[in-house]
Order: structure tokens, then C-alpha cells, then sequence
């Protein structure tokens, strides 16, 4: 097997001596066609076109002498050291880093990058990189050719968002383009490409943060905050103790989209995207999409709203992870799980109406709980009874086999 393998990074400047001098020894190199032109790497040593990174471990495993990998930036953010470390192949692995593309593109931006996500988009992951997009205000984005600018660009329509696209970073050929999604798929990209994606209050703090992404301490402790929170007056299905069922039997979570249907005041979608969930609002009042506006510009969350009458307007809407339907009853219902999401919770007010909707749902695939869920509020000067308020909690959940087709 191969005696050790020495993984460098390159972001274009010249290689080190720690680099030139692995590769000088090297008698394999594994990397893309523009690591193998450098004129650094032996001309007697086997070269690997470096397509999938398992079968190019593989090879290495079994070559006798020095291997070494070129790859991108740092090779060990979201690269292949991850890969060639795997216990299968029995690799000894050496990294020689380099400046990592995110770094790179953030330093061509001249914006700092320690309060942004960070996220790989490849076609399966392309839909949750996006709700990441939609749910954040600085995202950067590590591309892959099917999941690119122009994919992201159009699957974020009806948000605004600035992009920022590196191609090629450290070529001769870079180039960096600062435009709005919406345009991004009236262009064709060159690859590699990252795009940073900006949206929002994006600001710089004083004297920076103390933990990379968003800062948790910027938000109020708790979840199901009380009524005050949300300019009061709530809904009969915002209660905050029913609220905090909703989200605990939902578990949004980045990378989500959730959609809530009759979001009233705006509180659970609140509290949906404070969990780093990507949200989108949806009722038929004008006067509870503001409210609900007003809501996430509060906590300094992104978040669409959508005025219309359900069902009807989920049509264009893209898909769900999970589902709170806070009005609309079961014809809403039935026009939600006829969307798969993996999760829908919702209440109703009376015995009957929860034994409907249960049905639907069970006509659905969906695995139905249901919960008779009672809060009293005590006045604790006099501890007597100040409110009470009865509801039946909904869950319908597919199983695993239902939710992946």
C-alpha cells in the first residue's frame, strides 16, 4: 500500500516548500486536470484524473511508493481528506492546506464570513442549500455542476437575494459577478463556482461575535413566548402552550422549509424560523400578513409571506418539509398531505372535526396521533383561574419508506 499520502491544497499561489517537496518524492498524483498540468508534479509519476474521491483512494491504497492528492483550497473543509481518512482504506493522510474557497471568495467580496452558513450544494441537496438561503441572512454556497447559480437562482424565486459568484478563484480565468437572483439563470457559469448569497439586515457587529453563524444570544430565551411578544390578541390555535406542542411535534430545523397556513399573528412562524428553519407564512388577511411581517423583522428573521386562500394558493408553492395548518380545517389538510410532507400538525375545536381530519390524514399514509391538550392560566396573586383554553392537537407523520418516494 501506498507508504504515505500527502493531501495539498492549492489556491493558486505558489506552492510552498512543504508542497514541492512532497511532490518532488511523489511516484502517484491524484487530482483535476489543472493540479496535474503544474509543472511541479514528476513527469515519471502515475497520474489519476480525480473524478470520484473513493475509487482514487482505492487506487492509492494499493500503489506502492508516495502518493499525493491535489485538490482546491483546504482539503479539509467540505474536500478530501474526509474521504481518503476513511478506516476502509487504511490511509495514512499528510495535509498541506491552503487558503479554502469560502475564504477566498469572501476576501474577493471584502466582507467578513464568521456570522455566515456554510453550505454544499450537490442535486440531492440542492433544495435544503436553498432553504438554508431563504432562512439566512450570508450564506455561502460550494457548488456542484446540476447545482449551480442559475439552479439556485431559480428555485429562490420570489426572494430577493444578492449573489456574489466566484468562478474559477485562483485561475487565470477568475472572475467575480455581483448580481440578483434573479437574474443569475440568464447566465452560464463557469465551473468551479461558490456563490455567496446575501439577503436581509446583513450587518457587522462591534468587535465581531463569539461563535461562527448566527449568534444565539441575539434572541430571547425560549420558545412559545407569551402573546405580549406578538403585539397580543392572538388566535385560538396560538395559545403558547399549544404552540410549544406544534413545534415540538414538528421539529423544524436547518435546512427545513415549513410552511404555516393561517399564520394569524405570526408566532409560530416566528418561533419556526428561530429554529434555522427556512418559513413561509401563508393567510388570507391582509392585516395577519403584516402582523406576521412585522413579527420576523422584530427578531431579525427572514421569512415569506404570502396573502391567499388556502388551498388554492399552496399550488405554486414550492414543497414542504413540515406543516402547521393553523385554519382551514380538513379541506386544507387534505390539499396539504396531498404534498407529502413528512410531518403535519394541526387542531381542531371539537371531538368531530378531530375525528375528520384524523381520517384524512390515515387516507393519507399518514401515522395520526391526537392529543386532548388543556391549559388553564392562573392569576398567581390570588391563584385563581384566569383562562383556560381546550384543543385537540393533530400529528400525522409519514413513515420512513412513505416520506422518501
Amino acid at each position: 500500500m501506498a507508504d504515505r499520502v500527502t493531501v495539498i491544497g492549492w489556491d493558486g499561489s505558489p506552492l510552498t516548500a512543504a508542497a514541492r517537496s512532497a511532490l518532488g518524492a511523489a511516484t502517484l498524483v491524484a487530482g483535476a486536470a489543472h493540479h496535474l498540468a503544474l509543472a511541479e508534479v514528476p513527469p515519471h509519476a502515475e497520474r489519476i484524473r480525480l473524478g470520484s474521491v473513493a475509487l482514487a483512494a482505492r487506487r492509492i491504497a494499493g500503489h506502492r511508493g508516495t502518493a499525493v492528492v491535489l485538490a482546491d483550497g483546504d482539503p479539509g473543509f467540505f474536500g478530501v481528506v474526509r474521504t481518503l481518512r476513511a478506516p476502509e482504506y487504511g490511509l495514512e493522510v499528510e495535509v498541506v492546506p491552503a487558503v479554502s474557497s469560502v475564504a477566498a471568495a469572501f476576501a474577493r467580496a471584502g466582507m467578513p464570513w464568521d456570522d455566515a452558513q456554510v453550505v454544499v450544494a450537490h442535486r440531492r441537496t440542492l433544495r435544503r442549500a436553498v432553504n438554508v438561503c431563504r432562512a439566512h441572512t450570508k450564506v455561502a454556497v460550494l457548488t456542484s455542476p446540476g447545482a449551480g447559480p442559475a439552479e439556485l437562482g431559480l428555485l429562490l424565486e420570489g426572494i430577493h437575494r444578492t449573489f456574489v459568484i466566484c468562478e474559477e478563484l485562483g485561475t487565470e480565468r477568475e472572475q467575480v459577478t455581483v448580481l440578483t437572483s434573479d437574474k443569475a439563470a440568464d447566465h452560464t457559469w463557469r465551473d468551479p463556482n461558490l456563490v455567496i448569497v446575501m439577503g436581509g439586515p446583513v450587518t457587522a457587529g462591534e468587535g465581531g461575535g463569539w461563535i461562527a453563524g448566527r449568534d444565539p444570544g441575539a434572541e430571547p430565551r425560549g420558545w412559545a413566548l407569551p402573546a405580549d411578544e406578538y403585539g397580543g390578541d392572538l388566535g385560538e390555535g396560538e395559545t403558547d402552550l399549544l404552540r410549544a406542542a406544534q413545534l415540538a411535534r414538528l421539529g423544524p430545523r436547518v435546512g427545513d422549509l415549513v410552511w404555516d397556513i393561517g399564520c394569524g399573528s405570526g408566532a409560530f412562524a416566528t418561533e419556526a424560523a428561530r429554529c434555522g428553519a427556512a418559513v413561509i407564512a401563508v393567510d388570507r388577511t391582509p392585516y395577519a400578513c403584516g402582523r406576521t411581517a412585522v413579527a420576523a423583522r422584530r427578531f431579525g428573521l427572514q421569512l415569506q409571506v404570502v396573502h391567499g386562500t388556502a388551498p388554492h394558493i399552496l399550488e405554486n408553492l414550492p414543497e414542504p418539509d413540515v406543516v402547521r395548518v393553523g385554519g382551514g380545517g380538513a379541506p386544507v389538510v387534505s390539499a396539504v398531505a396531498d404534498r407529502r410532507p413528512q410531518r403535519i400538525v394541526t387542531h381542531a375545536a371539537t371531538r368531530d372535526a378531530a375525528e375528520l381530519i384524523g381520517r384524512d390524514l390515515a387516507e393519507h399514509g399518514y401515522e395520526v396521533q391526537c392529543a386532548l391538550v388543556q391549559s388553564v392560566e392562573l392569576d398567581t396573586r390570588a391563584w385563581t383561574e384566569k383562562e383556560r383554553s381546550v384543543a385537540f392537537l393533530l400529528t400525522g407523520e409519514l413513515g420512513r419508506r412513505e416520506a422518501s418516494r
